[in-house]
């Protein structure tokens, strides 16, 4: 059958252009030439429709066999190829000692906020989160802080400036929301229990960790970006002694199981009572001190309450927060705040 004399050429035509390959893309091109849909060799398969009953049994296995022999040299091909490829293309030493991969590590800062994250979730705490760029009403006004209070300054608090104003205006004006209220960096992430009050009916318990910002001066221990977290409590009846036991559990988890805390009297504008806490443990006494102020707290403020619509008369409710470098200092023994931003490797690689 002048069909059968076809298909020997055009088998060792392929063979051969397959064998003589040099790169995987010279072997797909020469697939693609005799294999591929409208290939040499697929046209003989498409001509047996042509014969007669008689004689597309026999074609049919001279065609298999060579289809088969075609596509087991095409794998063997690609595979010495993908082999060589894979070589390094310079003389290589295979007996020098392997060269380790450095592992990536949290940063030393989201490691202690995972760490407080997982000591609130054991006494039944959420996570909340809010907008860093806030409006002047729930970073201030909603937390009984009144107009002239000084963290209301300009040299406190970066507002932003309306970006219709010219950039060499020398009186300070601030963006704002579509109801007027000033736009800001929010100083403290009391703003965000504000935010889950309005929205949310009593009970409430809530940590709220998150990076804030103010205008100070980058030194050992101060930097205008840094991180809080702060928790809220509400419910009926809730007590100093609620917030206290509460304080110590959080502290002992972080700072260790002898860990000692006291409350000293403090001002804060939406508390009252209000305290600074002071801890003291191996850490304080490793700096020389007996004890060391750690976090601010108190009950809320009954007119915290009335803005965000609970009755002052049946919740009660504590809130408290620290800045979350301060804890990683203490633990770590670093004397320098600004170390955790200057993203020095050496200086990560040890957490």
């Amino acid at each position: 059958m002048s069909f059968l004399k076809e298909i020997e050429p055009i088998t060792s035509a392929a063979a051969a252009d397959l064998a003589a390959a040099t790169d995987l893309a010279a072997l797909e091109k020469a697939r693609i030439q005799y294999l591929g849909t409208n290939g040499e060799f697929t046209a003989l398969l498409k001509q047996l429709g042509r014969l007669s009953k008689e004689e597309r049994p026999e074609a049919g296995k001279v065609i298999n066999r060579a289809k088969a022999d075609l596509e087991s040299a095409l794998v063997s091909r690609r595979e010495e190829l993908e082999l060589a490829a894979s070589l390094p293309k310079e003389p290589t030493d295979f007996t020098l000692p392997g060269r380790r991969r450095s592992i990536g590590k949290l940063h030393p800062l989201t490691q202690v906020t995972e760490e407080i994250v997982r000591s609130f979730r054991k006494i039944g705490f959420a996570v909340a989160d809010g907008p860093e760029v806030e409006d002047d009403y729930h970073c201030f006004d909603a937390l009984n802080t009144p107009p002239d209070h000084p963290a209301r300054d300009s040299q406190d608090t970066f507002f932003l400036r309306s970006t219709a104003v010219p950039s060499n205006a020398q009186q300070l004006t601030c963006g704002a929301d579509r109801t007027g209220n000033p736009l800001l960096l929010r100083t403290h992430t009391s703003s965000v229990q504000i935010r889950v009050m309005e929205k949310q009916p009593p009970p409430v318990r809530i940590i709220v960790p998150g990076r804030v910002y103010r205008r100070d001066n980058a030194d050992a221990t101060h930097n205008p970006t840094f991180h809080q977290v702060e928790g809220l409590y509400v419910d009926r009846n809730v007590t100093v002694g609620d917030l206290k036991g509460t304080v110590e559990f959080v502290f002992k988890e972080l700072m260790g199981p002898e860990t000692k805390i006291r409350f000293r009297p403090h001002y804060f504008s939406y508390t009252e009572p209000s305290f600074e806490i002071d801890f003291a443990s191996s850490l304080t006494r490793k700096m020389g001190k007996d004890w060391l102020e750690i976090a601010g707290c108190g009950m809320v403020h009954p007119q915290v309450f009335e803005k965000v619509g609970y009755d002052p008369e049946v919740w009660t409710g504590w809130a408290f927060g620290f800045g979350i470098e301060r804890i990683a200092m203490i633990r770590y023994g670093i004397n320098d705040i600004r170390l955790f931003y200057e993203n020095d490797l050496r200086f990560l690689g040890q957490f």
